[in-house]
Parts: structure tokens; sequence; C-alpha cells
């Protein structure tokens, strides 16, 4: 792509790391931004400088936060005996549609993909087991119903088993290959209520 500024082209290169965001897209966000007024695009700059500054990990779940102990950690109305696996902080988000479903989560940062050299030391599998005492009855595994996710669900089982507590998987609601984030409310929540054992 041509670039008449080098400052340009740096912003461009730079926005085009971002996941989903090829080189086109990359240059029309460059030049929204080059129209910006200087105050917005100011704005922007320090959102992100205050989001690598404020925010980081839980030490109890792994979620993303600018408290620790998370507040979902922290929420006495969360039913404690259920911890809802998932495979990244925005798949919370996704679960919290199902409005009566209120458990605690547990972020696992990614899933099992050899092919990528992701294997279960690089996930947060440790600090998960070490989660699992007596007040825990159900772990549900709610990774994404694809190879990388059902692999990662079944190696977390074999795992979890000899803990005690129940292990499910979200039911098919969702589609194969599809991603939680980008679920409905209502697919999510029928998805829950129709998990299994194991």
């Amino acid at each position: 792509m041509y670039q008449s500024s080098e400052s340009l082209g740096k912003l461009v290169s730079l926005l085009s790391r971002l996941p989903g965001v090829g080189r086109k897209t990359a240059g029309r966000l460059a030049f929204h931004i080059l129209k910006m007024h200087e105050d917005e695009a100011k704005d922007l700059a320090e959102a992100i400088l205050l989001v690598k500054e404020k925010v980081g990990s839980c030490t109890v779940c792994c979620n993303i936060s600018e408290v620790d102990p998370c507040p979902v950690c922290t929420d006495d109305k969360r039913d404690r005996s259920v911890i809802c696996v998932v495979e990244e902080a925005s798949d919370i988000v996704a679960l919290e549609k199902a409005e009566d479903f209120k458990p605690l989560y547990h972020v696992l940062g990614g899933r099992l993909s050899p092919l990528d050299g992701i294997g279960p030391d690089d996930l947060n599998i440790k600090s998960l087991l070490a989660r699992l005492d007596d007040s825990v009855a159900e772990v549900i595994v709610a990774t994404n119903p694809d190879v990388e996710g059902e692999a990662t669900a079944m190696y977390l089982n074999k795992l979890i088993k000899p803990f005690g507590p129940k292990t499910t998987r979200i039911a098919r609601g969702l589609p194969v290959g599809g991603d939680l984030e980008y679920a409905d409310g209502v697919t999510i929540t029928r998805a829950l209520e129709g998990r299994q054992e194991l």
C-alpha cells in the first residue's frame, strides 16, 4: 500500500497487527484517525495507555480486571459451587448474557493447539486445579466447539475428575466452529441449560 507519510505508514503497520485487521482495514482506520479532531485522537491514545496501565489479571480466576481479586470473584451473589472454564476473558462477557447463570469463572488464556505450539503449560490450568476444593461441585468446560476446544475439554476432564467435582460441557446450542463472544443470549442460555457430563 502506497504511503505518502512515514508516520502514517507506521500507524498502518501497527494497526494491521491487530487480530482481524488486514492491511486495507488498517489503512482505512489510519486515515480515519488522521481525520479525527486532535482531542479525539488524544482521547484514543490515552485510553490505550490507560488500559495497558490499569488492567491486569485476577490472581484467582485470571480474568481481566482493574482490581485484584476481580469483581466476579468477590461477588457474594455468585454460585461458588460452580466454576465455568472459558478460553478467553471475552467469553465471560458472552456467558453473562444468560441472566440466571451466575457461576465463578476461570480463564485459561487460550486452548490446546499443538500446531501453534500451545501446550498445557501455556494455559492457566494449574491455577484452575488449585481452586478445586470440597466447595466446588461442578466445573463447566465452556471452551469453543471446535477441534482445539474439544481437545482442551477432554484434557481438562481427565485432570479434574480425581478432584471430585462433576465435569460438564456446554451443550451444542453453539455452532461448531463458532466463538462464544459472538453468540446471542438465547443461544448461550440454551447451551448452558443443555450442558452434559463429560
